[in-house]
């Protein structure tokens, strides 16, 4: 189960590091040069999406509740806002649930 949520941890980071950098560019004037880390980040995200168990509900289910615990991460380190109570009350409960899935996959379910 830790080796699929780091996984998971990895393909989010990816995918928001390289969704933030063209964010970087386009709305606070940074340089055109930070396209170029945001499509090896994607393209990483893509290799990383592959790695996953399989292609299907369940295991995109469970990554979405990674990458939006992952955004939080972001948006509390990177963006440097701080999270109300329900954002983190909110956060736990959605690794509880993804837990709760990635548990269920023994036996060939995931």
């Amino acid at each position: 189960m830790t080796k699929t949520l780091l996984l998971y941890l990895a393909t989010a980071v990816a995918e928001i590091v390289g969704c933030y950098l063209p964010y970087c560019y386009v709305k606070r004037g940074g340089s055109a040069l930070l396209l170029i880390p945001a499509a090896l980040s994607l393209a990483a995200f893509v290799g990383l999406l592959m790695l996953h168990p399989a292609a299907n509900g369940r295991v995109y289910a469970a990554y979405g509740g990674v990458y939006i615990l992952t955004a939080l991460l972001w948006l509390r380190f990177i963006d440097g806002i701080k999270l109300s109570p329900q954002d983190w009350l909110g956060a736990a409960v959605i690794l509880c649930g993804v837990i709760i899935m990635i548990s269920g996959w023994r036996n060939g379910a995931g």
